[in-house]
């Protein structure tokens, strides 16, 4: 998931641990597998805490206000795609109780954090090592078959790459960096797992409206989008998406959330989300 000036992870507690899976003896005796430092983060107020490496692609802010813009019910399949360490997924079923929880990450040691952070946290998950681009058989092979989840999430790499440095980071650069082909990709596996009314909620910059509505175009309707501005006075940085596969409801443009007041001082309603007391009205069906 990518970064931004939202992902900061608040309560944080440093170590050094290995990335990967297999014991620290076994890791530490291979020179590809070196050590990294681990922080662990709290979020919803410490109801979630997330290890997580100190450098790289780090969730914070992005991954909670997903969260909280997704349409879960108790009971459905939920698949978060490109979970990273699986902070919004994780997320979502600390909110919703009764997800069957599946978390989607490429890269392998951010899977393997994944999926000790849903042990540490005492929910249930799923989590699968799989390319969002990846084909059809590959998606079928790892159980995500078409027309098997409810509900999906995802915050794809949003950067342009003609406009942002890449990090010398290889995994930051994978999380952050889109390429003109990634947004679709992601739409359309998701499009592909998602049951017929299945919910989609995803997050991407602002200044990108064109190309998300573009992509969803093809299978998806009644939209609902909610613009996140980092200040009133200033243009939004997010958009949050909710789209229904098969929908035809016209679109529904939300009030702007405003992370901070014109005063400068934080939204309360956004505290109390980053804390886990609320969900956004794009979670509500």
């Amino acid at each position: 998931m990518p970064a931004s000036a939202m992902n900061c992870g608040p309560m944080t507690r440093a170590f050094s641990s290995e990335v990967g899976s297999g014991s620290r003896e076994e890791n530490a005796s291979k020179k590809e597998s070196p050590a990294l430092e681990i922080t662990e983060d709290g979020f919803l107020g410490g109801q979630l805490r997330l290890r997580q490496p100190r450098s790289g692609h780090r969730a914070g802010h992005d991954a909670i206000l997903l969260a909280a813009a997704t349409p879960a019910r108790p009971g459905e399949r939920v698949v978060d795609l490109g979970a990273g360490v699986g902070a919004a997924g994780l997320a979502v079923a600390r909110r919703v109780r009764g997800i069957d929880l599946v978390l989607v990450e490429i890269d392998p040691g951010l899977a393997e954090l994944a999926r000790n952070n849903a042990g540490a946290n005492a929910i249930k998950a799923e989590v699968i090592v799989l390319d969002v681009e990846a084909s059809a058989a590959g998606f079928d092979e790892a159980g995500l078959t078409p027309d098997s989840a409810d509900v999906v999430l995802m915050n794809p790499p949003f950067n342009d790459s003609a406009r942002h440095r890449a990090s010398p980071d290889a995994v930051r650069q994978r999380a952050h960096v889109a390429t003109a082909t990634t947004l679709a990709a992601w739409v359309h596996a998701a499009r592909r797992i998602l049951k017929s009314n299945g919910q989609l909620a995803m997050i991407w910059r602002a200044d990108g409206i064109a190309e998300v509505l573009a992509a969803l175009e093809r299978g998806f309707g009644s939209l609902e989008i909610l613009p996140v501005h980092g200040e009133g006075a200033s243009p939004a940085i997010r958009i949050l998406v909710r789209a229904t596969k098969g929908g035809r409801a016209p679109i529904r443009l939300h009030a702007a959330l405003l992370l901070k007041e014109e005063s400068g001082v934080p939204n309360k309603w956004v505290e109390e989300i980053l804390a886990g007391k609320g969900e956004l009205p794009l979670a509500r069906r």
